[in-house]
């Protein structure tokens, strides 16, 4: 027992997770599939001239950031290029679409089985999502010469790898959801993350000269990551009490009871960045169909490509960035709004004979809690914006340019890793384990 207590909580706490067998064998299955979802990352499409692929990497830092989230499957790509965001995008699209449409709103009142059809309906929506942007991007890989052919055939052949090896990762992720530790998606993404983090680290010798300014790189990364826990943890209490009816030894008795609903600072999660990230990256990829080659006279699409550049210098950088925090503090508005809607808080509490204290139900418990979500979104809007725009400053204080540092992704990994702990926390302390978490 000594020896035990000797240990430090976080070791000895991975070596009770793996002595319990059954989470033992969540934790085996998890890191088998992402093995295989390694393997599938290296899987090539035919017809791509690889070294030209590479060189348009080393060239474009937008195109070397998205390739982070795909475990480097982009660079070489792979059958999984996509990852998982084509399903990501659909499920986004029907959580705005399900409060919208009365017959989706129906299905998705249905209970379980509901939520098994709307779950049907992503799948489906996850296949030409896939399709049009695996299509988009095969495009312009060709018009900078990394793709050979053109023809139907070989495009619609290379279009139709990427549709399966988008579905065939979103079943490897459902397939740890079920039989491994949760969250297979999230996971899937954490794993593509992670992947990219050697070659990263190697990225950071090369600015060995600029040692000062890599250390405090470092410092700037490790001050998000806190920042981003306590904003993901933080969230506001609301009391609530309920009175029900107890029928006991013949008489019926009145008992009270107490909770509080935690409303999160960050409802939003990480969508308000995808969204805001989407918008301001589609103008430069619009605009570079149409740009002169290097070497000729620039044209408007340039000045575009160069004012929609995440890497433009100071001024023109400040637009892109400026015009990246104001839309993440926008979409986090609507974003949140969408969800606390979809979620009825006032009448689910009316329903199960709960209330605010001094506050009537109804449309008063309704006016009072959008106040309050309201409020505290302005803190979770403002820091979502503040980690968007890290990067920029991190860039801009230290002069490190050899490393991306990437907000959402940061976001992700601490997200995931923290869920995930939870989960293996309740594991072990349902069987009377000391957890994870003090």
């Amino acid at each position: 027992m000594a020896q035990k207590q000797s240990r430090p909580r976080l070791l000895q706490a991975m070596i009770d997770a793996f002595s319990l067998p059954d989470l033992r064998r969540k934790i085996l299955i998890t890191v088998g599939i992402l093995i295989i979802f390694r393997f599938v990352a290296h899987v090539p499409l035919p017809g791509v001239d690889l070294e030209a692929l590479r060189e348009l990497f080393d060239q474009n830092a937008l195109l070397g950031m998205l390739d982070m989230f795909s475990g480097g499957a982009m660079r070489r790509l792979s059958v999984a290029a996509m990852g998982v965001y084509p399903y990501i995008t659909a499920s986004i699209v029907m959580t705005l679409l399900v409060p919208i449409i009365p017959k989706l709103r129906a299905i998705s009142q249905e209970g379980e089985s509901g939520r098994d059809r709307i779950n049907r309906i992503t799948h489906w929506l996850t296949v030409p999502l896939a399709g049009l942007s695996g299509y988009g991007q095969l495009v312009y890989l060709q018009h900078e010469g990394v793709v050979g052919s053109a023809a139907i055939l070989p495009m619609m052949a290379m279009v139709m790898s990427l549709i399966a090896g988008t579905m065939f990762l979103v079943w490897l992720g459902e397939r740890i959801t079920e039989h491994g530790i949760g969250n297979g998606i999230s996971i899937i993404i954490f794993a593509g993350i992670v992947a990219g983090l050697p070659e990263m680290i190697s990225s950071g010798f090369l600015a060995k000269e600029n040692f000062g300014g890599l250390a405090v790189y470092v410092l700037i990364a490790l001050a998000t990551a806190v920042f981003i826990v306590y904003f993901i943890e933080a969230h506001r209490r609301v009391p609530v009490q309920y009175s029900r009816s107890v029928f006991r030894g013949g008489r019926m008795y009145r008992q009270a009871g107490s909770t509080h609903i935690p409303l999160r600072v960050n409802t939003a999660g990480m969508i308000p960045l995808i969204f805001a990230m989407s918008l301001v990256i589609f103008p430069g990829v619009v605009a570079n169909y149409f740009a002169s080659p290097v070497g000729a006279d620039p044209n408007f699409a340039n000045f575009i490509v160069d004012l929609f550049n995440p890497n433009a210098a100071l001024p023109l950088g400040l637009f892109y960035w400026g015009l990246y925090f104001l839309l993440t503090v926008g979409f986090a508005f609507f974003y949140t709004m969408v969800i606390f809607e979809q979620q009825d808080l006032p009448g689910t509490l009316q329903r199960q004979g709960g209330f605010i204290p001094g506050i009537r139900p109804g449309p008063h418990t309704k006016e009072y809690l959008d106040g309050v979500i309201k409020r505290i979104t302005w803190a979770g809007a403002l820091f979502l914006a503040m980690v968007a725009v890290t990067p920029f400053i991190a860039r801009e204080v230290t002069d490190v340019q050899v490393i991306q540092l990437s907000s959402m992704g940061m976001l992700i990994v601490v997200g995931v890793v923290l869920d995930t702990m939870k989960q293996m926390e309740a594991q072990l302390v349902m069987r009377r384990y000391e957890g994870f978490i003090k």
